[in-house]
């Protein structure tokens, strides 16, 4: 049973925290299968802040609200929808560094050649990897200064506790700065059909009730969820 390998290279971040508890002393793999499922269901519990915090799930989920937003289609696609689409793109990029977490921390734990707290160490090297390539250097420094710690000599010397907000900080940055740009061509769209109602006359109806066909037809023309999703998941690699 691999539950606990699972949890391991998902929750990394989690188990930074764990580290000073009991179970970080085990030595192989030699608990049970209900204290794996005791484990499991415990970091289970950080799972979704973890995927929203340390994954490329916060940068397209962002984007594609700004996108609905942009649209005019209100609750259209759902909240769920957007989710589960964010959701899915987070698994298929995070799946090459998950394995290669699993496979450098807790394939040795298990083999009895490293401690849980070295298997730790070694595994959450791909995720600091991940995350200070797409951290910004000026947020970096910021945690840095608020946490007080030594200027590290290379990103490997950084801590999940700097690289995680850092990596926050940075994501939401370059998220709203893909929502602005897709604010634009609609925008204009909008501006033309408030500018021709005016002229016309046309007060009592919302430029925005015109204006909605047209933003949806450019989008399909465009194939713009395609253009959207695809630019998203190439900026990842």
């Amino acid at each position: 049973m691999r539950l606990l390998p699972i949890a391991f290279a998902l929750l990394a971040p989690a188990l930074s925290a764990a580290q000073s508890l009991p179970l970080g002393t085990v030595r192989g793999a030699s608990l049970s299968v209900p204290l794996q499922i005791v484990v499991v269901l415990t970091l289970l519990t950080l799972l979704p802040a973890v995927i929203v915090s340390v994954t490329p799930f916060l940068r397209i989920v962002v984007v594609l609200h700004f996108l609905r937003q942009a649209l005019g289609t209100q609750a259209t696609p759902s909240n769920q929808v957007l989710i589960g689409l964010a959701l899915f793109l987070t698994i298929l990029i995070m799946q090459p560094v998950a394995m290669e977490m699993y496979n450098k921390g807790w394939v040795p734990v298990e083999k009895g050649q490293l401690t849980l707290g070295q298997g730790f160490e070694q595994g959450s090297q791909p995720l600091k990897a991940f995350l200070a390539r797409f951290a910004r250097e000026k947020d970096i420094k910021l945690l840095v200064e608020i946490t007080r710690r030594p200027a590290p000599r290379t990103p490997a010397d950084l801590d999940l506790a700097v690289l995680v907000p850092a990596y926050i900080l940075s994501e939401l940055k370059t998220a709203f700065q893909i929502g602005a740009v897709l604010f634009l061509p609609f925008l204009v769209i909008d501006l033309v059909v408030a500018s021709v109602t005016l002229s016309v006359g046309m007060i009592q109806l919302p430029p925005v009730m015109l204006s909605a066909p047209f933003k949806l037809l450019l989008f399909v023309l465009v194939d713009g969820w395609n253009l959207v999703v695809g630019s998203l998941v190439k900026s990842f690699y």
